[in-house]
């Protein structure tokens, strides 16, 4: 009767690369995925169409071995998975504490429509269709840009709509977003 634990040996948790490699590895995908996902823009988890779903899918599968190489025990998963764990924390923190950072890595907030003018060149920035800030409008409960203030794009994705009287009682510091002409 064959020991099903019994042939399974040290591979599980012995190392085939360096701790130091292994990090290293992590570090520099962590830091490719913040720069692609930065440069991809600002949408939400919930607003991903097909293509973009497929390419976060080929690209978790394209840079898993630039990860992990050819390791594939337990102890060189945690030690990729924790990395980014950490990585990300640090990251967070960074963000947190540094405003200048913050811009840098997670953009400004960007207004997409204005007194119930939808700025077209904003929209092209964010790749974000007229179709789509109407199918959020409606969510919203709205029935027309015309009443609509301000649609503002949050770094996080997320839209914001502001009726004109919200929109009004916002003073200026309390809108620091980005112009579409940058």
């Amino acid at each position: 009767m064959a020991h099903p634990l019994g042939s399974l040996g040290g591979s599980l948790f012995d190392l085939h690369l360096g701790i130091d490699e292994k990090i290293l590895r992590s570090l520099l995908v962590f830091i490719f995925l913040a720069i692609a996902l930065r440069l991809g823009g600002k949408r939400e988890l919930a607003q991903i169409n097909v293509l973009d779903l497929a390419v976060l899918l080929l690209a978790s599968n394209a840079l898993q071995n630039a990860l992990i190489g050819n390791d594939s025990t337990v102890t060189g998963g945690v030690i990729g998975a924790g990395t980014l764990f950490v990585a990300n924390y640090i990251f967070v923190r960074v963000t947190y504490r540094n405003a200048r950072v913050r811009r840098i890595l997670e953009g400004r907030p960007r207004v997409l429509l204005r007194n119930g003018k939808l700025d077209r060149k904003a929209m092209a920035k964010e790749a974000i269709t007229e179709e789509e800030l109407v199918d959020q409008l409606l969510d919203k409960g709205m029935s027309s840009f015309d009443n609509v203030g301000l649609i503002i794009l949050e770094t996080n994705g997320k839209l914001v709509f502001l009726n004109r009287e919200q929109a009004k009682r916002l003073r200026p510091d309390m809108l620091a977003v980005e112009a579409a002409t940058s």
